[in-house]
């Protein structure tokens, strides 16, 4: 998954926010006839996983879209997608080398939190807020209990994570992606005494997950990756013929979309069309003929853009 946007009014606090957890400035484009600008942030140190690349060549890239006007608009509120109205993105997140001197770090610049790491009984988990209120999840990259006497953390050595959205059909949402987006799923944590399943799906890539059957107990082989989607399933919401989460794109705004980079656009787009997806916006449509909107089985949507790199391939996703 190439990156994730978020909606913003205050985008030199958040870029400022997002750089202090080690992510930086990559690329900045206004569109002053659009009346928006975007800011793209990633991790780009010598240990980032795809330090250097194009930003269209990475799989952990927070794209932030500030829309003019709107923080003089008193009428504007960003909704975060954790209550209604307005539910339906829930986070993003982030690995850690050391999870409690990352957390310490967060707390000692004045930084709020959701949850911290010591509350509640998921002791390795963290969830801290951005100034817009935007959950920032943090997890650790080696078990929480074998990293308690560290009191040093390294942002550099940190990781885009994923991104989750909360889905109402889990039949039709991992169809979807697995068929026809190309995912692959990678880990399922059920907690049926909570009514809630997690999945979790990315592009393999050159670096293969081994089969979850075969993790070693406490460990989590995904931690150290980037890009990932994480669909919540609340049980019981597939049955109800009126439920339907908030795409972020109506009032409230928040949450924007997901992208995938595709080595030939316009092929992946035919694939696509054949496919029978529906869209938001195909690459015919409108001015701006290098992007196609498409919408998943919620309603969210997904965008879809080449990646620079791979020009000229078979439209592998």
């Amino acid at each position: 998954m190439a990156h994730v946007s978020l909606q913003t009014t205050i985008e030199f606090q958040l870029v400022k926010y997002y750089e202090f957890l080690g992510l930086k400035l990559i690329d900045k484009r206004d569109f002053p006839d659009n009346k928006f600008s975007l800011y793209f942030l990633a991790f780009d140190s010598a240990k980032a996983a795809s330090g250097g690349n194009h930003r269209s060549d990475r799989e952990g890239v927070l794209e932030l879209t500030h829309n003019h006007g709107s923080e003089s608009d008193s009428s504007f509120k960003i909704a975060n997608g954790n209550s209604d109205p307005g539910k339906g993105f829930g986070h993003i997140c982030l690995s850690v080398d050391n999870i409690q001197a990352a957390c310490q770090r967060i707390e000692d610049a004045g930084y709020k939190f959701q949850k911290k790491l010591t509350d509640g009984r998921m002791k390795s988990i963290a969830f801290a807020l951005d100034p817009d209120g935007y959950w920032v999840e943090i997890i650790g990259q080696t078990p929480a209990e074998k990293t308690e006497s560290q009191k040093s953390t390294s942002p550099e050595t940190y990781r885009f994570n994923h991104t989750m959205i909360r889905i109402k059909d889990p039949s039709a949402s991992l169809d979807f992606y697995q068929k026809t987006m190309g995912m692959t799923l990678f880990r399922t944590v059920e907690n049926s005494s909570a009514d809630f399943n997690l999945y979790f799906l990315g592009y393999p890539g050159s670096h293969p997950v081994p089969p979850q059957s075969t993790w070693e107990a406490g460990t989590n082989p995904l931690a150290p990756r980037e890009g990932l989607l994480e669909l919540t399933w609340n049980y019981g919401t597939e049955k109800d013929k009126d439920f339907a989460y908030h795409d972020g794109n109506k009032e409230p705004q928040g949450f924007g979309h997901i992208a995938i980079a595709v080595d030939d656009l316009d092929a992946a787009c035919g694939r696509f069309e054949k496919e029978g997806v529906k869209w938001q916006k195909r690459l015919t449509d409108g001015r701006m003929r290098n992007v196609a909107f498409i919408l998943d089985p919620d309603g969210y949507w997904i965008e879809v853009i080449q990646n620079e790199t791979l020009k000229g391939g078979n439209h592998n996703l």
